[in-house]
């Protein structure tokens, strides 16, 4: 048989364990694990062996000696015992491939549930980390052998830990969104965890002007503390990503915080409705089994009226890629306009039919240069209403595509933005306060 013949080579070659061997041809034999393949081989030529041995043929002689050498196999020994024969002394006592790595599966198992026990989650993931130079020399052997049907070392590696872990751990075994993942190198007996984010998205309102959506570094000296900035390293003493993250680091005894939102509003901006998605990223977390309206309460009470989150849920990171895609979703903007002079109700009319269904270009902000590339952009607007407060303030109501610069398409910004309030009435604009409404996603 092939198989043998194959098999016996191998053998012959390099002192193999029944994994290593079993593994070479680990797609063949149906669902047995390779270490009872190995075996299965090895008692196989074992039986050949014997019976050639019996027959007074010197190759059954020859086989039984590997077998007792570089196959570690007693039963062996013992035959060649039996026949009065010498057993030869071992070249090497180690498997040739893993280095008898795989006798430590349930020592390292249990230790690494043991490091679990420092985290909350419900799932893991085992990744192996071999030295280049086991891997290369698994490389040259299925390449000197022609191995077709063989499954590699890290794979069985892991396989093998992930289930005795979650045995002794309790935990499941996730390959594609874990909460932790166990590095091992099986050869060194390394062992150290990586612990997955949490993503707790929801729902943010700004309730009050002047809080920026994220931490401000001061300009002049970049977070370090100057006098510009009191020494604090930031242009603004809060914003809503520290008012959130603080309280959800608590809770959760992660490292670090990252906020993400579906765009931003203006420092002066209020954000009101049913408030903007945001997702709060949290780095190594200790806990992951949260009271999130529990925790919701307690970032609204730190927030103190300024901010306020609703429907905290669970997410993974796939959603983070969606929240960032839908920045150009619609949104719902409130802009109260002061006029240089007085407007008739004609004009706002007016006003009100040609900004409906319009085409905005607006060419970056010069308030915004500083920080954005100078190109023209353009925003489609759905709908816009006007009312009247006085007889030069209005409230404007606009519906439009994420990313207009609603200041700027009331003032025109020196002719940046093409048409405005300023440049279809003829008359100076100015916003006095606005607030973002709803975030449609």
């Amino acid at each position: 048989m092939v198989l043998l013949e194959k098999s016996l080579e191998m053998l012959e070659s390099h002192p193999l364990c029944d994994h290593c061997l079993g593994r070479q041809f680990a797609f063949l034999g149906g669902t047995m694990e390779n270490e009872e393949r190995g075996k299965l081989l090895k008692t196989v030529l074992l039986m050949k062996a014997q019976a050639l041995a019996l027959a007074k043929d010197e190759n059954g002689v020859r086989i039984l000696k590997i077998l007792a050498t570089n196959g570690f196999h007693k039963a062996a020994e013992e035959i060649l015992h039996a026949f009065k024969r010498r057993i030869p002394k071992k070249n090497k006592s180690t498997c040739f491939l893993c280095m008898d790595s795989f006798n430590s599966l349930d020592q390292l198992a249990e230790r690494a549930s043991e490091m679990l026990k420092g985290w909350e989650c419900r799932s893991f993931h085992v990744g192996i980390k071999l030295p280049i130079e086991i891997e290369e020399r698994e490389d040259e052997f299925r390449a000197k052998f022609k191995v077709l049907h063989g499954e590699s070392m890290r794979s069985e590696f892991g396989r093998l830990l992930g289930r005795r872990i979650s045995l002794c751990s309790g935990k499941t075994v996730d390959y594609s969104n874990p909460d932790v993942v166990l590095i091992v190198n099986p050869i060194t007996q390394e062992l150290r965890v990586q612990v997955n984010p949490l993503y707790i998205a929801g729902r943010y309102r700004k309730l009050v002007r002047g809080i920026p959506q994220s931490k401000w570094f001061c300009s002049s000296c970049g977070g370090k503390g100057c006098e510009r900035c009191n020494f604090t390293g930031k242009m603004y003493s809060e914003s809503v990503e520290e008012l959130i993250s603080e309280p959800v680091l608590k809770v959760t005894g992660g490292s670090k915080a990252y906020f993400h939102a579906s765009g931003r509003e203006d420092v002066d901006a209020r954000m009101l409705g049913r408030g903007r998605p945001f997702v709060i990223e949290i780095s190594q977390p200790k806990k992951r089994f949260l009271d999130l309206k529990g925790l919701e309460k307690a970032i609204n009470v730190h927030a103190g009226g300024k901010v306020e989150v609703l429907n905290l849920h669970f997410v993974d990171k796939t959603f983070v890629r969606r929240l960032k895609k839908a920045e150009s979703a619609q949104k719902y903007y409130r802009v109260i306009v002061e006029f240089e002079k007085e407007v008739s109700d004609e004009e706002l009319k007016m006003l009100e039919k040609k900004l409906t269904n319009a085409i905005i270009k607006q060419r970056t902000p010069l308030r915004v240069l500083h920080r954005r590339a100078d190109i023209t952009r353009e925003k489609y607007i759905y709908e816009v209403k006007v009312k009247r407060l006085s007889p030069r303030s209005v409230e404007l109501e606009v519906r439009s595509q994420g990313g207009l610069y609603v200041k700027e398409l009331v003032t025109g910004d020196d002719g940046r933005t093409n048409p405005s309030v300023s440049s279809i009435l003829g008359v100076k604009a100015k916003p006095l306060s606005l607030d973002v409404l709803d975030v449609l996603i």
